[in-house]
């Protein structure tokens, strides 16, 4: 190319990249009158159709599409910008869902079909269809158990939950059992439609033992119950094509396809009905389609191939040596009448994908595709039935069996039972095992990964607002009232705490275990730890402990890493779920000036040397034992009446001395450093005179 064309191709680009397509695609249509050379052609003629893709100009960007694959078959390179800018397209439109890259995206944009079913907002993200025996994995979303068994015999891999995409904790999802509650429900709101999953069921035992006349008369009375599951018709198909009655089959298989136009599965049924009636050009066509959804689809990668791929060149391909215009316009009216009623977001609806498929068959489904783009129709939908659970929905049905309330963050156990989150734990604090099935839960317990039923939340928030806020206001009561760190702290007892002292604790008694939890989920990570006393229960002084670890074992017990934080004083004896709490008021070193506060500080040295002299006088065994569990000694504080509990030292020093704890309680509720110091020389005192005995 010469100068002059080099600058008007570039003058091009620039106005593609500010998006002037229409000054682009005129820029390259003037340069194709100048060029002869086939390749130049080509890769002008791709420019220019880009242009009038990006403008929106769809019938006249597929035209030149058409007349450079006359030229030479496309490849994967000359198609990626127009691939980028359609599936871009749809990202825009998706709103919200929009976000490249973002989990679920795919599996959400193939469930948008189920939306028109009527029963969305119980659809069962594999089969889109109406849950039949739900199934709660781990991680709160509920799947069809037939539809969850199916996944890991033909991925031959643990389960992936198709909205989250988490498989970690879906290893073995025979250990998951129907959801109790929400099959009870269901069946109960939508009774029509659960009684079509009985006889599905039935149908396909029957089919499983080749009682292929059973299996349909089962079909037929299900779908005379459900006559918009997608499902039923493609199962049917099935069985007509086993029977060998193919005509049936595809007119079942159309039906699913226009039901759920994005479910690949129907796609395949249409096109084994099809190959079985010679009609492979159809049957290619289905197999692209479904590959365009569901790249990993293993029977549609196994039979497309097989099909000749000349048929599908002969629907798009216009060749000089076919004649007239007349003969063009009966080709396209015939392939008119065979496209598939999809939509435009269903048939693009993973053309990124399409990029990854490196075959022969690329060209061909990229045509296909953008074919289907030009010519769709939006398919119409049945109404909703989603209305009538809000007529039949009694606030009854959704209360956790613990508590007699509505459900509140509703978990679901692996035996399928249903509880409210706290409830739940609750109970796991006296036993590990299922409250209503007793079935034993320490693998559950010990992971405490407790998520929350997705379905049955959507529910509540959907169809019971007032009751859910009324729920949700006495749940934050109780949890304010938790949080207060001077009205009813829980308290622990047993042992003397020190503040910045380590305090590790080995948590069994159930009534303990529910106070570390209730610490932990209100935020406050904090308790009190006081002596026992056999006339008030506990003494009056104790120290606040701060939660810096949990470790959890199997069956409920746990390990509890804690450092002292505040002393307190008890005001109030109280009592609380069987657990012990007070209101308390805390304590302070009173601080002192002028020669108090240099008097002070002599006896603090004075003390912290002889308090040295000790800790070294142990044993080496002894002391690497003391330091192992305390820690070594602190330094002395830069400012020795910095903090309101005193100097850290002092509290190390009288955890590890060999004192009882009424001996060392006293020292706790001293607000006078001067008066501490002094009490700890003389316990030093003594032991440095015993010693010496």
């Amino acid at each position: 190319m010469g100068t002059e064309s080099e600058s008007m191709l570039h003058l091009a680009a620039e106005a593609f990249q500010s998006k002037n397509f229409d000054l682009a695609a005129e820029i390259y249509e003037c340069q194709l009158a100048r060029v002869g050379d086939p390749g130049s052609r080509l890769e002008l003629m791709v420019k220019r159709a880009d242009a009038l893709a990006f403008g929106g100009k769809f019938t006249e960007a597929f035209d030149v599409y058409r007349q450079a694959s006359e030229i030479e078959r496309l490849r994967p390179a000359h198609l990626t910008n127009l691939t980028e800018y359609l599936s871009g397209s749809i990202r825009r439109q998706d709103g919200e869902g929009s976000r490249r890259g973002s989990p679920g995206r795919e599996e959400e944009a193939a469930a948008a079909g189920a939306t028109g079913s009527g029963y969305e907002d119980f659809c069962c993200r594999i089969c889109l269809s109406f849950l039949f025996e739900p199934v709660t994995l781990p991680c709160g979303h509920c799947f069809c158990k037939k539809c969850l068994e199916r996944e890991r015999k033909e991925k031959e891999r643990p389960v992936m939950c198709k909205q989250c995409r988490d498989s970690s904790r879906v290893a073995d999802v025979q250990s998951y059992r129907v959801n109790v509650v929400l099959s009870s429900l269901l069946a109960k709101w939508f009774p029509a439609l659960h009684q079509a999953g009985r006889l599905r069921r039935e149908g396909n035992g029957l089919y499983a033992e080749k009682k292929m006349e059973a299996a349909l008369e089962k079909y037929h009375q299900a779908i005379l119950i459900a006559p918009l599951d997608h499902i039923l018709f493609s199962n049917r198909s099935q069985i007509h094509s086993s029977l060998k009655h193919y005509e049936n089959a595809l007119r079942d298989a159309e039906m699913s396809c226009r039901l759920m136009p994005h479910w690949s599965k129907g796609h395949v049924r249409k096109a084994q009905a099809l190959v079985s009636l010679g009609r492979t050009e159809e049957a290619l066509r289905e197999y692209l389609l479904c590959l365009s959804m569901e790249p990993d689809c293993r029977v549609a990668k196994t039979e497309a191939p097989k099909v000749n791929m000349t048929l599908l060149f002969a629907i798009f391909s216009v060749s000089s040596s076919n004649g007239s215009e007349g003969a063009q316009k009966r080709r396209r009216k015939r392939i008119d009448g065979k496209r598939a009623s999809i939509t435009r977001d269903q048939s693009l609806v993973r053309l990124q994908l399409c990029t990854k498929i490196h075959s022969a068959h690329y060209q061909c489904l990229i045509l296909f595709i953008i074919w289907l783009f030009l010519h769709s129709e939006p398919t119409e939908t049945p109404d909703s039935l989603s209305s009538e659970v809000g007529d039949v929905l009694d606030p009854a049905d959704l209360e956790c069996s613990l508590c007699m309330r509505l459900f509140y963050e509703p978990v679901t156990t692996p035996c399928g039972h249903t509880f409210c989150l706290q409830c739940l734990k609750r109970c796991l604090d006296h036993n590990p095992k299922c409250p209503l099935c007793k079935e034993e839960l320490s693998e559950y317990l010990v992971q405490r990964q407790y998520c929350k039923t997705v379905l049955m939340e959507n529910l509540i928030s959907k169809y019971l607002p007032s009751e859910l806020m009324e729920r949700q206001k006495i749940h934050q009561e109780e949890v304010a009232e938790l949080s207060n760190l001077n009205k009813n702290v829980p308290i622990f007892v047993c042992t003397m705490a020190f503040p910045t002292v380590p305090c590790p604790l080995h948590i069994f008694e159930p009534c303990y275990r529910l106070m570390i939890r209730r610490c932990m989920e209100t935020g406050t990570n904090s308790f009190g730890m006081c002596l026992g006393d056999n006339l008030k229960g506990f003494v009056d002084y104790g120290c606040l402990l701060e939660i810096r670890d949990v470790k959890f074992f199997s069956d409920g017990r746990s390990v509890v890493d804690t450092i002292g934080r505040r002393r307190f004083k008890v005001m109030q004896h109280s009592e609380r779920d069987g657990y012990n709490t007070a209101d308390i008021e805390y304590l302070e070193d009173v601080k002192v000036e002028g020669v108090a506060e240099r008097e002070l500080q002599s006896l603090h040295d004075t003390v912290y040397d002889q308090a040295l002299v000790w800790v070294n006088s142990l044993k080496a065994e002894q002391k690497e034992r003391i330091e192992g569990h305390f820690g070594p000694m602190p330094e002395k504080d830069c400012e020795l009446q910095a903090s309101p509990n005193g100097p850290s030292w002092c509290w190390w020093l009288l955890a590890v001395l060999p004192l009882e704890g009424r001996a060392q309680l006293p020292f706790l509720a001293l607000t006078s450093l001067k008066d501490r110091l002094s009490g700890i020389r003389k316990v030093l005192l003594f032991m440095a005179h015993s010693r010496h005995r």
